[in-house]
């Protein structure tokens, strides 16, 4: 097992089987950079493949158009082929970071906050003629979820709290890729590009609150957290799970390991507001406490989840997603990540409290010695 590959001697006939298989241009970017062999087996991408922004049509009669924009949430670790040594001896751990990458095909990359989704800016270099660059070489970039915001005419369009999008591959034409809205009036939209029109799914319903992609489909929770998946051919909603009949404010949709979770989002009553210290009394948004329900595929019932373990959930504006705590610097186990008007909050669901924590707790003092690029 110790013995070293020489990867460039495969058979030139499972390179493009491999290369297909590769959904995150990262990957088909490092795949192609191995050799001359690599680079020549697949292509970057398919010429009609998604490039964002994509131009969207309003979901009522307007001429004006949208623009949806894609991030994408990355855990970021040193590799064992990094040249600076410096590198390697200021990190006592293999652990690594979280970062969110804005991708735009008419501008540089963007770094966000994978919580707030507050921009970050990029340092100069040391003669502040260019930025700073990212060597690939130095840092493992392993995709964790995808997410996506829309950009619109202020005056003319209802506005989106969640937007999911797929599939959503360079393998994949634009044409075949079909996006999933909920408007914060709690409507529940679907756009099919290749048709270019919206339509609205289950128009009796105004109560949705998350949608997420689940092994390949569209996933909904309503706000009594019944789950349904939509079937895009005929666009109705077949019911998944039974309520869960939570007496939370919000519902949010989190995959972990193969499953669906719901987590119900309690908000204070006014009389606590009150009571609240510290902090401005006049926002709808300030939270008491989170519950975390699993759904039971097999029994086809919910489970009361206690204790995460060493997982946190990060519930951000735009996407829902777990991560293991082992693996990364700044998180705790057991935790809730999230965000109000104005901080970055963590639940604790140990001791149910809840704390506030620095503005972007994945970016670490250490990787910001050792990583000038990710520095604000």
């Amino acid at each position: 097992m110790d013995q070293k590959v020489d990867w460039s001697q495969l058979p030139t006939e499972l390179l493009p089987k491999i290369g297909k298989y590769l959904d995150d241009h990262i990957d088909v970017l490092r795949f192609r950079s191995v050799c001359k062999l690599f680079r020549s087996s697949i292509p970057p991408s398919l010429p009609n493949s998604p490039s964002f922004p994509l131009q969207i049509p309003q979901p009522l009669n307007i001429s004006l158009n949208s623009y949806l924009y894609q991030s994408t949430v990355y855990l970021i670790e040193l590799t064992d082929a990094s040249s600076n040594s410096n590198l390697a001896s200021s990190s006592s751990s293999s652990k690594g970071w979280l970062i969110k990458v804005l991708e735009s095909k008419n501008q540089p990359l963007s770094l966000l906050s994978p919580i707030s989704d507050r921009k970050l800016s990029y340092p100069l270099s040391i003669n502040n003629s260019s930025l700073m660059p990212l060597n690939l070489l130095n840092y493992r970039a392993t995709q964790l979820c995808k997410s996506y915001t829309v950009e619109k005419p202020i005056r003319f369009s209802s506005s989106v709290s969640k937007v999911v999008f797929y599939p959503n591959s360079p393998w994949n034409g634009v044409e075949d890729c079909v996006s999933c809205y909920i408007f914060e009036e709690g409507k529940l939209g679907i756009m099919k590009h290749r048709d270019q029109k919206w339509n609205l799914v289950d128009d009796k319903n105004f109560y949705y609150d998350d949608v997420i992609v689940f092994k390949g489909q569209f996933y909904v929770t309503d706000k009594w957290g019944t789950i349904s998946w939509i079937d895009i051919s005929s666009l109705k909603l077949i019911q998944f799970s039974p309520p869960l009949c939570g007496f939370g404010n919000k519902k949010y949709l989190v995959e972990s390991c193969g499953s669906l979770y719901v987590v119900d989002r309690y908000y204070e009553s006014e009389n606590m507001r009150r009571n609240y210290v510290g902090r401005q009394h006049d926002r709808d948004d300030v939270v008491e406490s989170f519950k975390i329900y699993k759904l039971d595929e097999e029994w086809g019932k919910w489970v009361d989840m206690k204790n995460l373990s060493d997982r946190a959930f990060i519930l951000s504006k735009s996407c829902n997603f777990c991560v293991s705590t082992k693996e990364l610097i700044g998180y705790e186990g057991n935790c809730i990540y999230f965000r109000d008007s104005f901080d970055v909050l963590m639940y604790n669901l140990d001791d149910r409290k809840i704390s506030t924590v620095d503005f972007n707790p994945c970016i670490d003092k250490t990787l910001w010695c050792h990583a000038p690029w990710l520095r604000c």
